[in-house]
């Protein structure tokens, strides 16, 4: 038995690991690589493996890094079962088609601006066809994704449907984390704590740090909303339309009554019909969110759906709170927004998640340490971008340092490997060392294209 790392290896985005049994390829995630737009096309568009070795795909949650590639293997021939949770089969057939709508827009961009005639990465068809083929399991249930393999998909606690996925075959006991998340996370159950895995796959993604306690992350939330809107301005938040943006909106309701009242607008049609979808899956719930009514919806907020409604956000005046996707500032309507806002620096910048390297978010972040003003590049123009800067990573949905650990300890009698990954080198190292030094286990951070034997 082996593995094949063909993705977030020494990096955090796109997941593709590729574990090799006597009955057939089963492949751990199939995630686009989110970065600089040269690299990102490249990468994307070579998968690293050939997908005719590919029985089966086990999902382990439908954010794109994790999934957004699966239209890329139906487009190089590829229609074999995609498992998923239900929660994740549903998320990810309207996020597979968002993508594919981001990929035909930005070709035709590139196209337009450089006189050129490339094809972009997939388009809706294939997103399309990529979804009749997911195949939902519930968690705890088991499923054989290839002969000779038994899969079961436990909560991961990080996004709605997230799972944990058991693997055994020829006498191994795998875990593979996908992307795992934090007891304290509002809205979903916490991470279930397996136990008894021979090998590890273990994210990285935030194990070079320590989250503050919840109620440090509300206030100083409720501090910086009361900053900016005291001097007039605006609040552009990037965030994820799934998970991200519902946890936060979740916190803003709480906040009410401790916050000026100022209107809160989501402007994401997918963060829209991804809150129904997280309407549809109460088993997802931790106990106790339906007790104040509708966690996802309170009077100060708005759905903006319509380029026009878009639109008409340049012409607000008076202070407010925008969030709209994507994340990492690498495309979508937050761009629009740091267009017409950035440039003020009554306004504000938050950022409520990882940053990737190489990616605008990124950029922005690493030079406001040094500089309130900064030139950057937004739909191909030049721009001063003035506003300010915040970073708040304690609303992460990742498990920190004293998380991975914790889950890792639950494994330490029985475990012989543990392979590191969708982490930054630094952070996969260092926990890779950790593991080693205290399970005495096989632990490293694997390259990208590396294979290991079992």
């Amino acid at each position: 038995m082996k593995l094949h790392f063909h993705g977030a290896a020494r990096g955090v985005t796109g997941s593709r690991h590729l574990l090799e049994t006597r009955g057939g390829g089963v492949l751990l995630d199939c995630g686009l690589y989110q970065g600089h737009r040269d690299e990102a096309f490249r990468r994307n568009r070579l998968l690293g493996f050939d997908p005719k070795s590919v029985r089966s795909v086990v999902l382990s949650h439908a954010h794109i890094d994790h999934s957004g590639a699966l239209p890329c293997l139906v487009r190089a021939g590829w229609s074999g079962p995609i498992y998923a949770t239900p929660a994740t089969a549903d998320l990810a057939a309207i996020m597979l088609q968002d993508s594919a709508a981001i990929q035909e827009r930005d070709v035709e961009i590139v196209n337009r601006r450089e006189g050129t005639s490339k094809e972009p990465l997939y388009t809706a068809q294939d997103a399309r066809a990529a979804a009749a083929l997911l195949q939902p399991v519930p968690y705890h249930q088991a499923f054989q994704p290839a002969d000779h393999v038994t899969c079961s998909f436990h909560d991961a606690g990080h996004m709605l449907g997230s799972s944990l996925v058991r693997i055994e075959s020829e006498g191994k006991r795998i875990v593979f984390s996908g992307d795992l998340g934090r007891a304290s996370l509002p809205i979903l159950r916490s991470p279930e704590l397996l136990s008894g895995a021979d090998t590890l796959i273990l994210e990285s993604t935030y194990a070079d740090r320590v989250h503050p306690p919840e109620e440090n992350e509300e206030r100083d939330l409720e501090a910086i909303i009361r900053k900016v809107a005291g001097r007039g301005g605006k609040i552009l938040v990037p965030a994820f339309a799934v998970g991200r943006t519902q946890h936060l909106t979740y916190r803003l309701k709480r906040l009410e009554g401790r916050i000026p009242e100022i209107p809160v607008y989501v402007d994401s049609p997918l963060a829209a019909d991804v809150t129904e979808i997280y309407r549809r899956h109460p088993e997802c719930h931790e106990p106790g969110t339906w007790t104040d009514g509708d966690p996802f919806g309170f009077s100060l907020l708005h759905m903006v759906r319509s380029p026009e409604e878009s639109k008409k956000l340049n012409e607000l005046r008076g202070p407010a709170i925008i969030i709209a996707a994507s994340g990492m500032c690498e495309h979508g309507r937050i761009l629009h927004h740091l267009s017409h806002h950035g440039g003020d620096e009554r306004n504000a910048l938050l950022f409520v998640g990882y940053q990737a390297e190489h990616t605008l978010g990124r950029r922005i972040l690493e030079r406001s340490k040094t500089e309130r003003a900064q030139s950057i590049r937004v739909h191909g123009r030049e721009m001063v971008f003035r506003a300010e800067v915040f970073n708040m990573n304690g609303l992460s949905a990742h498990a920190d340092r004293p998380g991975l650990e914790a889950f890792v300890r639950a494994h330490a009698r029985t475990l012989k490997n543990a392979f590191v990954v969708h982490g930054e080198p630094a952070a996969a190292e260092g926990l890779a060392a950790w593991i080693h030094e205290t399970t005495m286990a096989r632990s490293i951070a694997p390259g990208l294209g590396q294979e290991v034997s079992l």
